[in-house]
């Protein structure tokens, strides 16, 4: 590896330890601080750490290699997620941020779930702090398995220390610095993501011979490359790319971000900056594929993966020092959402499980102590896990995203927006949501020989009966008490003092 590149890398990674140990100096011994930084996290920290953790190596890898091959049809995705992500801010982020509060300062999804429903049996906070510390195990195991695979390929190191440098330099600044150190790098990361997917496309345009050179290019690759419709793409294909930005709803590690921002007057700014950011880094991150494909051709550049044009591009057209710090985009990526993901898992295994069934007495520094230990024995987990290469780790997490968009998503928009709703149909919606998703993956049910996964992706009738069966259940069950109703009329007045008095639906 060149010499620059190590420097560029170096400098990267003292920077997010640096910040790590600056916010264990900051960082109180209490589990609010912890686990959600006191809620003071300004707007442009939550947009950029929000956006960060969302889109990890998908943005700088798998979008550009997505456009590589299929051109412009590939970009359906990204639309649906920019218009979820906006959809999240408008609907999700002010009455999360109030509710969390109010409803006893509820600092997990989970104890959000059972404190606004008053759910005395626990059973809502258990199901869902199982789903969350499963899939987030796998998540990270990805996340891992990324790292481990860009030191292999682009740094020429064992693919088994690339697995323990990015789980290490992560979990060191995760478990001392907790929320606060995740969100900051969060903000550093999708800082460099921004410049970097800036850079790479622009310096490639300039030398690919600007817009005419890369058009005529890219036509007499395939025409069909600059067709949104390329490839006889049909309206259900284009439903189901575009119904990923349905799994916002339900993300823990993006909507957590809510919960811990300074105060809900930082909303709208939050917004700006955060659906800015992302529409710009999706623009890039779609043009790096394009231009990169009309690049390679003019240039007669063999790229064996098209996930790694970005990669590719970064070595190439930049000195060392600066395709160095090209190449910690993609680990800033990767990081930033492993360390979202970890942060989140822990606050579960510490709030929901450990204090729930085990210390319900236990000290604020005990359990900041014991959500110290579970982000080390999470990654830990997912480092066993990424050790296997054949295991089907990706596979499950690439299902995850529907998993929980089916299963939160729906429960968290209407106990967020609906009165009426019930634990019962929380419960309910939670569970059908889940299952839906499974069966539509791994229930082994054909349509005309294809799989229901490959006719259309397994969030739509995840979302839609999830939905109605929280509707149908609450409607089927007894309104909530007095005090639950009272609660949500508070939020509903802390929001918007000028709508009124809610509808009682």
């Amino acid at each position: 590896m060149e010499t620059g590149t190590m420097i560029s890398l170096g400098i990267y990674f003292a920077v997010m330890l640096g910040i790590g140990l600056y916010s264990y100096l900051k960082t109180n011994n209490d589990v609010s601080g912890y686990m959600l930084g006191g809620r003071q996290l300004g707007p442009a920290v939550t947009a950029l750490s929000a956006g960060a953790s969302d889109m990890s190596g998908w943005m700088l890898l798998g979008l550009p290699g997505a456009m590589f091959v299929s051109g412009l049809s590939a970009g359906w995705i990204a639309i649906g997620l920019l218009i979820g992500a906006l959809a999240n801010y408008l609907l999700v982020a002010p009455r999360l941020r109030v509710y969390t509060e109010t409803a006893k300062d509820a600092v997990t999804i989970p104890d959000y779930f059972e404190k606004r429903f008053e759910d005395t049996s626990r059973i809502l906070r258990l199901v869902s702090a199982v789903v969350i510390i499963v899939f987030f195990t796998l998540y990270t195991a990805s996340g891992v398995t990324a790292g481990g695979k860009l030191f292999e390929s682009a740094f020429g190191f064992d693919y088994s220390v690339g697995l323990w440098v990015t789980a290490g330099v992560v979990v060191a600044y995760t478990l001392f610095g907790g929320f606060m150190a995740v969100s900051i790098t969060d903000f550093v990361q999708g800082c460099i993501m921004f410049v970097a997917l800036i850079m790479v496309p622009i310096v490639a345009y300039s030398q690919t011979g600007g817009g005419v050179g890369v058009g005529e290019e890219l036509r007499a690759i395939d025409p069909s490359l600059l067709d949104w419709l390329g490839g006889g793409i049909g309206l259900i294909a284009i439903i189901s790319a575009m119904s990923w930005g349905l799994g916002y709803f339900g993300q823990p590690h993006i909507i957590v971000r809510f919960m811990a921002i300074r105060s809900v007057k930082d909303i709208p700014t939050a917004r700006n900056i955060g659906i800015g950011w992302m529409a710009v880094t999706i623009v890039g991150a779609c043009a790096t594929g394009l231009i990169g494909l009309a690049y390679a051709t003019e240039f007669g550049l063999a790229i064996d993966d098209p996930e790694t044009i970005f990669i590719v591009l970064s070595q190439i057209l930049f000195h060392p020092l600066v395709g160095g710090f090209l190449l910690a985009a993609i680990l800033a990526a990767i990081m930033s959402t492993i360390s979202s993901q970890l942060l989140v898992a822990s606050s579960s295994l510490t709030e929901d499980i450990y204090k729930l069934l085990f210390r319900r007495g236990a000290s604020d520094i005990e359990l900041v102590l014991i959500g110290r230990l579970a982000v080390l024995l999470v990654a830990l987990t997912a480092i066993g896990l990424a050790y296997d290469r054949t295991s089907n780790v990706l596979t499950l997490v690439s299902n995850a995203w529907a998993g929980f968009g089916a299963a939160f998503g729906p429960l968290v928009i209407l106990s967020l927006r609906w009165k009426r709703m019930t634990r019962a149909g929380a419960l309910a919606g939670m569970v059908v949501g889940a299952v839906t998703v499974l069966l539509w993956i791994y229930g082994g049910f054909t349509i005309d020989g294809e799989p229901l996964s490959a006719v259309m992706y397994e969030i739509v009738p995840g979302f839609v009966l999830a939905t109605i069966a929280t509707v149908v259940v609450s409607l089927l069950t007894p309104e909530p008490s007095a005090d639950i109703q009272a609660t949500f009329e508070a939020v509903d007045r802390t929001v918007d003092p000028n709508r009124g008095t809610p509808i009682k639906a």
